[in-house]
């Protein structure tokens, strides 16, 4: 069976877009400073009994006795990583919400200076493997915007956590194997395997199998380092994954329909929004993230990358009787009176919710966190 890079349940961008913050901005991590208690290793018996056990598992799957030694060296047990693989949110987000989020206009501008700082490597993985520079480039922007959101946390600790807590321990431990044969095989040192919480690392975000399947060394220095600052060996990573999933060079991922998309199956994800045409590379990028949603969102923010304008189809009002413009002047109206919403995206949050409950709790009503129409007219 072969296991996409997010076939372990995280769909529809979860990892970047499902933990936002209320604006839409990813909340991500920038340094080891910047990582939630709950996320550092620290002892635990339970686990270090685990990963004993753990050991001639491992090494009857080609692990040295070394490779084992150093990489557990300083990795210890992550309760956040149960706690979050616990209480995975479920995703109800509209599509006019998600795009959003996912091309938001912070998201298309970063893109467009990422796309011309990164050009020449662009062009040349567009050439050797087929895959449009735009897509790659906008894969990159939905799993760590453009490499600021990395992740920090110590993978072999995080995935051995999982792996040991045992809702999901076989693939999980699956994961953690896979890291360690990384780590032997020298492309990266254990202290510097850093990620999410459920392992996905670097730039494009692979699980440790889907490294050892698809990442590519492009630089030539020997190592698949999709970790670094320099983001090539993650950007042909991820255009060798695509690659690999069915790319068929020159061919669009589809398009709104009306607006000059290829011919194609429609879909419509969102009752009464756009539709959309989409061909045999749309599911190319969906083996990427099986999720609709996920897919239309990266083929869409490729085109705002080229300079392509926002979607033209209009979006029903949602089930408030809310249009998104209405819904951002609900965010500026609260914000001026002193209820902070975090933004202004139109997308409500749970900063928006709370500040909705503030402001109904001001005016003596019962604080539902829920919008309105009335609500809306009252600021």
């Amino acid at each position: 069976m072969i296991i996409t890079r997010r076939g372990f349940g995280l769909g529809a961008g979860a990892l970047t877009l499902a933990a936002c913050t209320n604006t839409g901005r990813m909340p991500g991590l920038t340094g080891p400073a910047q990582i939630a208690d709950d996320l550092r290793p620290v002892p635990d018996a339970g686990w270090s009994a685990w990963v004993a056990g753990f050991r001639p598992r491992a090494q009857a799957q080609g692990i040295s006795p070394a490779t084992f030694e150093r990489a557990f060296a300083h990795a210890g047990f992550v309760p956040g990583a149960i706690t979050r693989d616990r209480n995975q949110p479920e995703s109800n987000r509209t599509l006019e919400d998600y795009l959003s989020i996912a091309v938001s206009d912070e998201r298309v501008a970063k893109g467009r200076a990422a796309f011309v700082a990164h050009r020449g490597t662009l062009s040349a993985l567009e050439s050797r493997y087929g895959v449009d520079a735009t897509v790659i480039c906008a894969v990159w922007g939905l799993e760590s915007f453009y490499g600021e959101r990395r992740g920090e946390v110590n993978v072999l600790s995080a995935v051995s956590t999982l792996a040991y807590e045992g809702r999901r321990a076989s693939f999980f431990e699956s994961q953690l194997v896979a890291a360690l044969k990384i780590i032997q095989a020298g492309d990266i040192d254990p202290e510097h395997m850093t990620g999410s919480w459920a392992g996905a690392m670097g730039h494009t975000q692979f699980i440790p199998t889907s490294y050892l399947a698809y990442a590519v060394d492009f630089t030539g220095d020997g190592r698949r380092d999709i970790w670094s600052d320099d983001p090539t060996d993650a950007l042909a990573s991820t255009a060798a994954y695509l690659q690999k999933s069915g790319w068929v060079r020159g061919l669009k991922w589809g398009g709104e329909v009306g607006y000059g998309a290829p011919q194609g199956r429609i879909l419509q994800p969102q009752a009464g929004g756009p539709q959309f045409a989409v061909t045999g590379n749309f599911d190319a990028i969906k083996r990427y993230n099986n999720s609709d949603l996920y897919a239309i969102g990266v083929g869409h923010l490729a085109d705002r990358i080229g300079g392509a304008g926002p979607l033209r189809g209009a979006f029903p009002p949602d089930r408030y009787g809310l249009t998104k413009d209405d819904r951002i002047r609900l965010q500026q109206r609260l914000t001026a009176r002193g209820f902070d919403t975090g933004g202004h995206d139109g997308v409500l949050g749970n900063k928006s919710k709370a500040a909705i409950s503030a402001y109904q709790q001001s005016l003596g009503q019962v604080p539902t966190g829920e919008p309105s129409v009335a609500l809306l007219q009252s600021l």
